[in-house]
């Protein structure tokens, strides 16, 4: 479970480094709203990440490949990351637009095939235990949010204290610590070999695999009951927490927060709450089932949503963002873990990595694309009525849910 948690926190740490740390610095470059919630744009590759999850399920790595297919890849995006991140540490945002978004597009890719090996590392590792599926999700959500604090609230607090270039160097090692833990971990034993096909040349490769491992891995997703309204659930679920993240950090400055006053209030109360929400996410899942779970996680991170709007009326005040910050982390905990074990649920170990990183890349898209309008509606509408439309974004998911846990019966 230690080794789940390092690899949660690769997983995790790249994230705001292309998302909400960066929508700060880009505003103090000089950015307008617009131009940082339409920067959600450059996280495409999270969303598209399923069109190459093939290649990452079958194709043998030279060199690498005699680690197993998960740590061979695995070490080889960890090294792209931290390369990318130090790429990043080199630009001006305020004069070198387009390098910026070059830099953390080559992030997003390489966090984003990271992402598909880690899920499916976790998957598998549990393929022969469905039953502690929630209980890896909820240890792997842990390291992913206490990556989320190191590349946010960390990154806030040394900001502080220097340049936003030395800020993005220092993010870089956190790579170091999955590149670690890949290096000592075992492959899961899925039975899996290696065929003849491994030794064609790699073009010949690519169209087997997207002839099979594309289309069949989508055939067998459709099995499920109402598996269109699934897509659907899986697209909309975390909607009202995505769209309004681009804005967060903006909107705390904005209220006249310092950067030490985010990064206190994120990393010891919102710490302890996403680390709460997550693991107790874990545990209400278990006690409840998955589908009032979902229901229950759905209704309250819409809720959290809304106590934006109050900190929008009440302004600079540090006790206040306590409590909300507090509750929509634990929410989020909770909400995060209950997709991640649905999602999970959903799987077929024959094709783990790609419908994981299909189903994934759903959330991910409405997150990404839909968010880009983000800055645009923060221009238009006061904070206030920002956040009470995007805790509206939540009523649909609860809706689907609801209908799923009636009808459905696979």
């Amino acid at each position: 479970m230690a080794a789940l948690t390092a690899l949660g926190f690769a997983s995790g740490f790249p994230f705001l480094l292309v998302f909400s740390t960066l929508s700060l610095w880009l505003k103090e470059a000089g950015w307008t709203y617009a131009a940082i919630g339409a920067f959600s744009l450059v996280k495409i590759p999270y969303a598209f990440k399923w069109v190459w999850s093939p290649l990452l399920d079958k194709i043998k790595l030279p060199l690498l490949w005699r680690l197993g297919r998960r740590r061979s890849w695995g070490l080889l995006m960890q090294i792209l990351l931290f390369l990318a991140v130090m790429a990043m540490s080199a630009v001006n945002p305020e004069h070198q637009h387009r390098l910026i978004w070059v830099c953390a597009a080559a992030v997003c890719f390489s966090s984003a095939s990271l992402d598909i090996i880690l899920d499916a590392y976790r998957v598998e590792t549990f393929k022969d235990a469905p039953n502690e599926q929630a209980s890896g999700a909820a240890v792997f959500v842990l390291g992913y949010r206490l990556g989320l604090i190191f590349s946010g609230a960390g990154a806030l607090w040394l900001a502080a204290i220097m340049s936003w270039n030395n800020v993005y160097m220092i993010m870089a090692s956190g790579s170091i610590i999955g590149f670690i833990t890949l290096l000592l971990v075992k492959e899961p034993n899925t039975g899996f070999k290696y065929n003849a096909d491994s030794n064609k040349p790699i073009r010949a490769r690519i169209k087997d695999f997207f002839a099979a491992s594309v289309k069949a891995p989508l055939q067998d997703f459709t099995r499920h009951a109402h598996w269109p309204l699934i897509i659907f659930l899986i697209f909309i679920y975390r909607m009202s927490d995505a769209y309004f993240a681009p804005m967060s950090f903006p909107f705390y400055d904005d209220m006249g927060f310092s950067k030490a006053e985010i990064a206190y209030v994120i990393k010891i109360y919102g710490m302890a709450a996403t680390i709460a929400g997550g693991l107790f996410g874990g545990i209400l899942l278990k006690k409840i089932g998955l589908f009032k779970g979902l229901y229950l996680c759905g209704f309250i991170q819409g809720l959290t949503t809304l106590l934006f709007s109050l900190q929008a009326l009440a302004g600079h005040n540090v006790p206040l963002l306590t409590i909300v910050i507090t509750l929509e982390n634990f929410s989020s905990g909770m909400a995060t873990t209950a997709f991640v074990a649905y999602i999970s649920s959903l799987c077929n170990v024959m094709y783990t990595a790609t419908q994981y990183a299909l189903l994934s890349s759903l959330m991910s898209l409405a997150r990404d694309v839909f968010s880009a309008t983000s800055g645009l509606l923060a221009e238009l509408v006061s904070w206030p009525v920002f956040f009470i439309i995007a805790a509206a974004f939540s009523i649909p998911g609860i809706i689907s849910v609801k209908y799923l846990a009636k009808h459905q019966t696979s």
